[in-house]
């Protein structure tokens, strides 16, 4: 959370509250259930994502509370006396367990998990897919552009064209998780401790008289961090020999080498190589060439293709807004019920396909080759059932029951861990730049063929027979009831 004093209690759609107040008036509001939070596909994400904000909302629902303001504006709107003395004394109960942050994870499987009260696990819902599902998306596009960067440095420059201050800051941490190495957001910088990168604009260069001079007012001021700006006016002609001389005038007399030359429009891979020649028939092979310009991982991977030669891209409002997939498509559905101690397990059919939930409370296992290090494929089983005692396992397709494959040499292991039990908070964050090198990590397990950018490899997310065989079970029952009517 940005401000730790700043509450969010009645960040929900106003139906949850609807549902909750009638849940009152049923009798219900007790009834234990469990729900889960996936999402269905990321097409243009590429074939996974990489899991981003569990802190973030374990520190919202640390503090979910209603204040007599809250509990005034719901009365108005027609909340029942009995939904208020509700909330008046409202304790958080439920039990959460999510997927830890930088983690890829893959379309149909559980990322959050929560079992409690139906109505606190409903007044709870908005929550978790808002905090859950931006920062997912930021992350994820930050990681297909790190890695299309090939090694190269990726700097988040987006805060300007954010989708207001909260969606820079956590996308700037966000970002930071995916493999960025810095962000130009201060205020994200000071927050999450990540690494800030600072540089002029054109403005500063406009301010001065000549370009030459702004140059080495510049040098002078940060000689131990000086990258210049060098398309105001005339990149090759006038930008980089301008820098360069302020370079020799400024810095070296001074004991200190320049850090760099940014070049933020034209052809950027044309003028890197151009640049790079320059620098290095004046003596600085080791100054870095930075670009910018309405990046993304497309634009970045052609430039690289035709041997540009940048060293450190800054990415902005494609990253930080994900322009091509701006929304990250996470539900909230309801996967069983308990009564009289025992649990009924519920599913949502649809005539589209795609949109029938797996039910039941399920474990999420990842399956890693034991020689090769690499992850085979994720498994979603019941709770009762212990994957990692076993030595063989087959794996079949849900969808096409007939393709099986039995895989051994493998460790199972389990990637919902406990973030809240019986309503408080027992998730304790890693620092964000271990949660950066996990992310890391746990990409390179990934075979190739899954981290393409067009059409991946179908990484398989599978169900044990026993889920499979109560998903059928459930299928079979609602059509026969269907049938029947």
């Amino acid at each position: 959370m940005i401000n730790k004093n700043e509450k969010f209690n009645l960040m929900m759609d106003f139906y949850e509250a609807a549902m909750a107040n009638g849940f009152i008036a049923n009798g219900m509001k007790d009834t234990i259930c469990w729900f889960d939070m996936f999402f269905r596909a990321s097409p243009k994400l590429g074939g996974f994502c990489i899991m981003a904000g569990t802190q973030q909302l374990c520190e919202c629902l640390s503090s979910l509370e209603f204040d007599d303001s809250d509990i005034e504006f719901l009365r108005e709107k027609g909340a029942s006396e009995v939904f208020i003395e509700y909330l008046k004394n409202f304790k958080f109960q439920c039990d959460i367990w999510a997927v830890p942050e930088g983690t890829p994870v893959f379309a149909g499987e559980p990322i959050v998990k929560v079992r409690g009260p139906i109505l606190q696990a409903l007044l709870i819902e908005t929550m978790v897919l808002l905090t859950i599902n931006h920062q997912t998306l930021i992350a994820t596009k930050a990681n297909r552009i790190v890695r299309a960067a090939q090694g190269r440095s990726v700097i988040e420059f987006g805060s300007r064209r954010a989708h207001g201050a909260q969606a820079a800051i956590l996308g700037a941490r966000a970002a930071y998780i995916g493999g960025c190495s810095a962000t130009t957001n201060a205020q994200a910088a000071k927050i999450f401790d990540i690494p800030v990168f600072g540089g002029m604009s054109h403005t500063w260069i406009q301010a001065f008289d000549s370009e030459k001079e702004a140059f080495c007012a510049y040098a002078r001021e940060y000689p131990d961090n000086c990258v210049l700006l060098a398309d105001t006016y005339d990149t090759l002609n006038s930008g980089v020999p301008n820098a360069i001389e302020a370079f020799k005038e400024e810095l070296l007399p001074r004991g200190y080498r320049p850090k760099g030359i940014r070049i933020d429009s034209g052809d950027l891979a044309y003028l890197s190589k151009k640049i790079r020649r320059m620098l290095n028939d004046a003596g600085f092979p080791d100054c870095d060439i930075y670009a910018s310009n309405s990046l993304d991982e497309y634009i970045i991977r052609e430039m690289l293709g035709h041997g540009a030669r940048v060293d450190t891209f800054l990415v902005g409002e494609r990253l930080i807004t994900s322009s091509d997939e701006p929304v990250f498509g996470g539900v909230y559905k309801l996967a069983a019920i308990e009564k009289d101690g025992k649990v009924i397990n519920r599913i949502k059919l649809s005539e589209n396909v795609s949109k029938i939930t797996t039910p039941c409370p399920k474990l999420l296992w990842r399956l890693f080759d034991m020689e090769t290090g690499k992850a085979i494929a994720d498994l979603l089983t019941l709770e009762n059932e212990n994957v990692s005692e076993l030595t063989e396992y087959e794996l079949f397709d849900p969808d096409y029951a007939w393709k099986r494959k039995t895989v051994n040499n493998f460790v199972a292991r389990q990637l919902l861990v406990s973030v809240f039990e019986k309503g408080k908070a027992v998730y304790r964050s890693p620092s964000l730049s271990d949660i950066r090198s996990y992310c890391a990590e746990q990409v390179d397990t990934l075979w190739e063929e899954v981290l393409r950018f067009e059409n991946p490899h179908n990484y398989y997310v599978d169900l044990s027979k026993e889920l499979w065989l109560e998903k059928q079970r459930l299928i079979d029952e609602s059509r026969a009831a269907k049938n029947t009517k």
